[in-house]
């Protein structure tokens, strides 16, 4: 079972995907930071100096001065300005992986085009051969030229 459970552990895919969420962990940080550091300051200046961050409403009926006081206190809060700047983490994030996915399909493609130019299928037998072939290797048949 052990021996087992190494070959698993070893094989490429699961190391493929351990580094994906490790990769995928550290850019979740750096989104984040992008999102609180730079996107919403600009964003909350232009809308009269808000902190998202820092908006909420209180269901406890207790004024509190800022969503720091009001969890210290232990009141019930919706933390609203949370939840959009983890919207907007959320949009940036899959704004990258949609780019990430649209570059690899676009090399997928093309490698795909630069393989079918390469070869042509056989009239007769089906065979895959060079487009330059003039009789098919497979079934020597004589092919058309053009």
């Amino acid at each position: 079972m052990l021996r087992e459970f190494k070959e698993f552990a070893v094989k490429g895919n699961v190391l493929d995907m351990a580094v994906g969420i490790i990769i995928g962990a550290a850019f979740g940080k750096i989104v984040t930071s992008f999102v609180e550091d730079v996107i919403m300051p600009p964003i909350g200046l232009l809308l009269g100096k808000v902190d998202f961050s820092g908006l909420f409403i209180n269901l406890s009926g207790t004024d509190y001065p800022s969503l720091a006081a009001a969890k210290a206190a232990g009141a019930a809060t919706i933390n609203y300005g949370l939840f959009l700047n983890n919207v907007i983490s959320f949009v940036i994030v899959a704004f990258a992986v949609f780019l990430l996915v649209k570059g690899v399909n676009r090399l997928r493609r093309q490698e795909e085009t630069a393989e079918e130019a390469t070869e042509k299928p056989c009239p007769y037998c089906a065979t895959d051969i060079p487009l330059a072939a003039v009789r098919c290797p497979h079934c020597t048949s004589q092919l058309e030229q053009g």
